[in-house]
């Protein structure tokens, strides 16, 4: 089998990657922070933004493809830690880019919807960037710079993701729904949209583009849906009560890093390829069966 790289196998989607890959893979996964167990998977503690550690493991390891999952990816930790969020986010991840490029090999690397400010969705790979914080702009910054480096990635467009709590990281969807069974309030934005997958459909994407894409392609979900409407979607699947979830607007929670408001993608280039999300409801079915 041949070996795939994946960085940041503890994160919530490096996790998912790693359960799905491993069926055509061999894979080593590194983490930094978050030590990880997972039957099947070599994981090795790196960190990614010490380039003579970076150029090492891939020495040893010779991997045949590289998928990036590794960030700093949340916005308001980013937004008050600018240097030490910018180190993995951009320049870790040029690096990488550049050790693929040496080594002639795929590399995929996930960037986020919140490149954009929100103002003119949904997005296409083609629309230009124009974050609103931090975050979005570290991201913004990889991918020109992982594409001046190596052509061939494929930089990844991922939405909100959700999915089953894994052992070293939850998605949103967990607190909302202690929250609901707890009878405590869930403030939900109704003035914020975006295009949601599952972490499995996320992997799916991910792998997909690893053999197909090289440059920018969006892995967003079929639905544009506000966070409240996501919450009542939830509530029904799950069997809680609603009457927890109250409607709020952006600017009633005060958070470091500025929100855009509908940072929703157009992915039919990636559904053309054979990218196929589920509906949200159907997604949220299928993980209260498993959970």
């Amino acid at each position: 089998m041949k070996r795939l790289l994946i960085t940041g196998a503890s994160g919530f989607l490096g996790w998912h990657l790693c359960q799905l890959a491993k069926q055509e893979w061999e894979i080593y996964g590194t983490y930094f922070s978050h030590p990880v167990e997972i039957p099947g998977i070599k994981i090795l503690k790196v960190n990614l933004t010490d380039f003579q550690e970076l150029r090492r493991i891939f020495s040893i390891i010779k991997p045949a493809a590289v998928i990036h999952t590794a960030a700093d990816s949340q916005p308001n930790f980013c937004q008050t830690h600018p240097e030490e969020s910018h180190t993995i986010n951009v320049t870790a991840s040029c690096n990488i880019a550049g050790l693929c490029a040496d080594n002639s090999i795929p590399c995929a690397f996930t960037s986020t919807d919140l490149v954009f400010d929100g103002l003119n969705a949904p997005y296409c790979e083609t629309d230009s960037v124009c974050p609103v914080n931090i975050y979005g702009e570290q991201k913004a910054l990889a991918e020109v710079g992982m594409l001046e480096r190596y052509p061939m990635t494929a930089v990844c467009r991922m939405p909100l993701m959700f999915g089953a709590a894994t052992p070293t990281a939850k998605s949103f969807i967990q607190p909302f729904i202690q929250t609901l069974k707890d009878g405590k309030e869930l403030n939900l934005f109704i003035d914020e949209f975006r295009t949601p997958v599952s972490g499995t459909t996320a992997a799916k994407g991910l792998l997909l583009a690893l053999e197909k894409v090289s440059g920018i392609i969006h892995l967003g979900g079929k639905e544009r849906i506000s966070r409240y409407d996501f919450g009542q979607l939830l509530a029904e699947v799950f069997q809680l009560l609603p009457t927890g979830i109250k409607a709020c607007r952006q600017q009633d929670v005060k958070m470091p890093a500025p929100r855009p408001a509908d940072v929703s993608l157009n992915s039919s280039k990636a559904f053309a390829l054979g990218y196929q999300p589920l509906s949200i409801k159907k997604e949220l079915e299928e993980l209260k069966v498993r959970s």
